[in-house]
């Protein structure tokens, strides 16, 4: 008897230290709350609830992000980053699937992200040099030629929730020539934190609107692979 009043109370500490300790990364909760997968409620914080709001202001509509379907790790958040790149560069940290905007003070605004499957994923340096809110989207002749039913886009897809580029798009240029890889939005949550798309980097709709807010064409980005 006393070794089961142990265990129990054992567990009751852990689950306590587990709320404590989850309180930024989203909790079990009562109802009102989104459900996780196994169908608990989580509690979401109100910062990060009109974060990622429904913005009916754009052009076109765009839901509100079911965060439950995340994990919180990636949601956008400010962070302690120290980087050998100066204020202003984007660097995009392939194996942990994040995006940082670096800034002053050794702090840097961190993204989650979606990205390129392997055998489609780009590293190097290179830099903004085109940036495009809600921008038609053209599939490059080879994956047409991988995907054949993307052959009515060769003229480009309209823009659109539906359209891979999403709400917003930044190009990035090696020198003058574009490497056809792009920090664009995605309505696919579930794609946040994998290694999905064919070489692009994705954030989440409201992600992609902050990101292109914040930095200007010319903007140097690094992509690092390991």
């Amino acid at each position: 008897m006393l070794n089961r009043r142990l265990f129990l109370a054992s567990a009751a500490a852990a689950l306590v230290t587990g709320c404590v300790s989850s309180q930024r990364t989203g909790q079990i909760a009562g109802p009102g709350y989104p459900a996780d997968g196994l169908g608990r409620a989580v509690r979401i914080s109100p910062e990060y609830l009109q974060m990622y709001r429904a913005m009916p202001e754009e052009p076109y509509p765009i839901p509100a992000v079911d965060l439950s379907k995340i994990d919180p790790v990636y949601y956008r958040q400010l962070v302690t980053y120290a980087a050998p790149e100066p204020a202003g560069t984007i660097i995009v940290d392939t194996p942990n699937r994040f995006l940082y905007l670096t800034m002053e003070g050794g702090q840097a605004m961190r993204y989650g992200v979606g990205i390129g499957r392997e055998g489609f994923a780009w590293g190097g340096r290179a830099r903004i040099a085109r940036k495009a809110a809600w921008p038609k989207w053209t599939p490059p002749a080879e994956m047409i030629d991988r995907q054949p039913e993307l052959e009515k886009y060769r003229n480009g897809m309209p823009p659109g929730l539906d359209n891979p580029l999403g709400a917003r798009a930044l190009y990035i240029f090696e020198g003058n020539r574009d490497t056809l890889y792009r920090l664009h939005g995605t309505s696919e949550t579930l794609s946040i934190g994998k290694a999905v798309s064919s070489g692009c980097v994705r954030l989440l709709q409201q992600d992609i609107i902050d990101l292109y807010n914040r930095v200007p064409n010319g903007t140097p980005i690094v992509v690092r692979q390991a």
